[in-house]
């Protein structure tokens, strides 16, 4: 079996992406993961604190694999990374065609047939 080695995910993390990074190395839901990390304590004689500083041990061993597969990871992998643009930037980017069509599927989805209708008139008497 072809696991993945442990590194952060940070597309699925809700603190730093340790139980989310085992998961996926484990091939299991990051949600039992979690939920493992905080019935230990409760459950064991480990103390609340023992289990942070493991959490934190175990992200400084996930973040210096990440950096040594950074180099290696995919266009995809590296995708969930980049910084997302606020919808004020996209829409100052789109075009006329973009904007029109982002209508017509307004109209598609929210409006009666009456409208959508209407807005073809007013396209095709526009080109023509």
């Amino acid at each position: 079996m072809n696991r993945p080695a442990f590194s952060l995910d940070r597309r699925d993390r809700k603190l730093i992406g340790v139980c989310a990074g085992i998961g996926r190395s484990l091939n299991i839901d990051p949600t039992f993961v979690r939920v493992a990390f905080v019935a230990v304590p409760l459950l064991t004689f480990v103390t609340f604190w023992q289990a942070l500083l493991a959490y934190f041990v175990c992200g400084l061993v996930g973040a210096a694999a990440m950096s040594k597969l950074k180099g290696r990871r995919s266009e995809y992998e590296r995708m969930g990374e980049a910084p997302r643009a606020s919808v004020k930037d996209l829409r100052e980017k789109l075009d006329t065609t973009d904007r029109r069509m982002m209508a017509i599927d307004h109209h598609i989805n929210n409006s009666e047939s009456d409208a959508l209708a209407r807005e073809i008139e007013a396209l095709r008497s526009e080109k023509a």
